[in-house]
């Protein structure tokens, strides 16, 4: 049986074609009908479609008939984008081969090379693939230098396919099968591993409210049955396995995966935290040394952002909603916490700035959840002067000026591609995020490899798209981080009515701080509607107001009711007026509209 199974993804940078490959796939195998059939079929969320980019890998079985034989083909679609490469390299623990696509329009790109570099880590079968060949820009020629290149191939192993019109994709089917070599179980690798147990690796998981949790698995040792007692082995939870079978791409029930194949398991588990992505499924009682299955690094957040419900009694609902969402993104973390501006929420890692985006919007989607959400930062290593560190993640932990040496800021390497004719662009956008260059070299005919070192902070702050507008599209970039370095930091704090709203109190530079102020300020005085009382909004670093704005109160004439009489009489409601004014001024009485923030953090 596991002879005839092929296990594969397909990996490629952003917008390069791989929902296209996909459908075509489906298509051509008769896995979903041509009543079915519509674009980007197997990204499932609206906001896939919406956004045109793959979010969630999504796993599908399709059959082939080749000499007789039939073949089943697991594929695993991947994301493109780099704040979910935690998403590829997950796929690529449960396949033996991987599709690298490459379009032939923008050829061999930053997150190409990362993607490459991830398949050759994990041992994989990698099957190179010129995408777009129909199109007028295409370059056959120069996406296939760079291929080779980088794979040290002949050009004969390149296939050339376009996915919109399915020229080619035959060809991809033919070559995973010859290439691609069937799953073996451990102890056919090798024998000193030989073990009665099954031995399924999670891969992913989602909740189901009737059938717990269901564990997207990859069977390594033995086969799972329907009603059989299971162990998550490193959580320790015995459950049984209320239901297994395959993606078609719905669920499709049956009555056993086995060894090579890739399915899911429902646990009937309820309580959330005892599922862990790269934990092992075995029997229950497992056997004495049992040796699980080499699990994932976990993932490493860029980014960080308080949530905090609009309303406060639902914070236990919003609590509920991250944990069964935490289940279909497992580097997605968070952690409670209360602030002074928005009560009690929950402090949320990141990959990226467009990870959280994404976490936001389906969290208002699909749990009905509307959020506050906090401007983005990065994490900060703090010098005291007593020598001790501390770790923060927003401005509102930073202590106090007087106890502070030092504050270090993440930094990262960051490699970009683009055409030489962008190069001066490139090289400006670099230098306006502080950054410094420390190679450019020949990439290829028309392309340059730009290395440079920015701090993570810059990158969080909408990096990639300022770098996709200088290059009209063509650059690309991948990143990681390298370490900590110190900078010249301060506390950039906003008051309102006198006191401060640590929801918008950021940490800067102290070069761009006024910029940074009296921007926000005036953001803040376009979104924030005039109310009964002055609004007066200041920016603060220390001690020292460095911005302000003030927002004009209305003015109800409450003297219009008089027709007559002294003037003591007017004077008199006037001065009520203004003591009433004085009463109300302050924060607290202030209405912010709930938009304010998500629109200032999109600032």
């Amino acid at each position: 049986m596991k002879k005839l199974i092929r296990n594969f993804c397909i990996i490629a940078h952003i917008d390069h074609g791989k929902s296209t490959l996909a459908d075509r796939l489906l298509e051509i195998t008769d896995t979903i009908s041509q009543k079915q059939i519509k674009e980007q079929f197997l990204d499932q969320l609206d906001l896939e479609r919406e956004r045109g980019i793959t979010i969630k890998m999504q796993p599908v079985r399709m059959l082939w008939n080749q000499n007789g034989q039939e073949y089943i083909l697991n594929l695993i679609d991947t994301p493109g984008h780099v704040d979910f490469s935690y998403e590829v390299s997950r796929s690529l623990k449960a396949v033996e081969g991987a599709i690298l696509l490459v379009d032939a329009t923008q050829g061999v790109q930053a997150q190409t090379l990362s993607n490459i570099k991830l398949a050759q880590e994990a041992g994989l079968t990698i099957i190179p693939v010129i995408n777009k060949i129909d199109m007028p820009s295409a370059d056959i020629k120069l996406a296939s230098e760079q291929i080779q290149e980088i794979l040290k191939i002949n050009n004969q192993e390149i296939l050339h396919i376009s996915a919109k019109t399915g020229e080619g994709v035959k060809e991809i089917i033919q070559k995973i099968i010859q290439d691609i070599p069937a799953p073996k179980s451990f102890s056919e690798i090798s024998p000193a591993l030989k073990s009665k147990q099954i031995k399924a690796l999670i891969f992913d998981s989602l909740y189901d409210s009737y059938k717990g949790v269901i564990a997207y698995v990859r069977v390594f040792e033995g086969e799972i049955t329907q009603s059989q007692k299971i162990r998550l082995y490193r959580a320790q939870k015995d459950s049984e396995a209320v239901e297994v079978g395959y993606f078609s791409p719905q669920f499709q029930k049956s009555s056993k995966i086995g060894v090579g194949e890739i399915g899911y398991v429902a646990t009937n588990l309820k309580t959330l935290e005892n599922i862990k992505i790269g934990d092992t499924i075995t029997l229950s009682p497992s056997e004495k040394n049992f040796s699980p299955i080499s699990g994932y690094r976990e993932p490493q957040p860029m980014v960080f952002a308080s949530f905090f419900p609009i309303k406060g009694e639902g914070i236990n609902a919003l609590k509920i909603s991250l944990e069964k969402f935490q289940l279909s993104d497992s580097a997605f973390q968070f952690e409670p916490e209360t602030s002074y501006s928005f009560g009690t929420g929950f402090r949320c890692s990141f990959l990226g700035l467009l990870h959280m985006e994404i976490v936001a919007e389906r969290l208002k989607r699909e749990f009905g959840q509307e959020l506050v959400v906090t401007s983005p930062s990065v994490s900060y290593n703090v010098i005291l002067k007593n020598g001790e560190t501390k770790e923060i993640q927003n401005a509102e932990n930073l202590p106090d000026p007087s106890q502070v040496e030092e504050i270090q800021e993440p930094w990262a390497e960051v490699e970009i591609i683009s055409p030489a004719e962008y190069l001066s662009q490139v090289m400006q956008l670099i230098n306006l995020s502080r950054g410094i260059v420390t190679s450019t070299e020949n990439f290829s005919e028309k392309n340059l490899k730009i290395k440079s070192e920015i701090p993570l902070s810059s990158i969080a702050q909408n990096f990639y798209d300022d770098l996709k507008n200088a290059s009209r599209g063509f650059a690309s970039m991948n990143y990681k981080i390298i370490g900590y370095r110190r900078g010249d930091l301060v506390k950039l704090e906003i008051l309102i009515n006198s006191e401060i709203f640590a929801g918008f109190s950021k940490i800067v530079t102290k070069e761009e701080a006024n910029k940074i102020a009296e921007k926000t300020l005036k953001k803040l005085k376009d979104l924030i509607p005039r109310q009964m009382i002055q609004i007066i909004l200041q920016a603060r670093i220390g001690g020292t107001i460095i911005a302000r704005e003030t927002i004009k109160a209305f003015r109800k004439d409450v003297t219009a009711k008089l027709y007559g009489g002294d003037r003591t009489r007017k004077d008199k409601l006037l001065k009520k007026q203004a003591k009433g004014k004085k009463k109300m001024f302050g924060r607290a009485n202030i209405d912010i509209p709930s938009d304010v923030y998500v629109k200032m953090v999109k600032m």
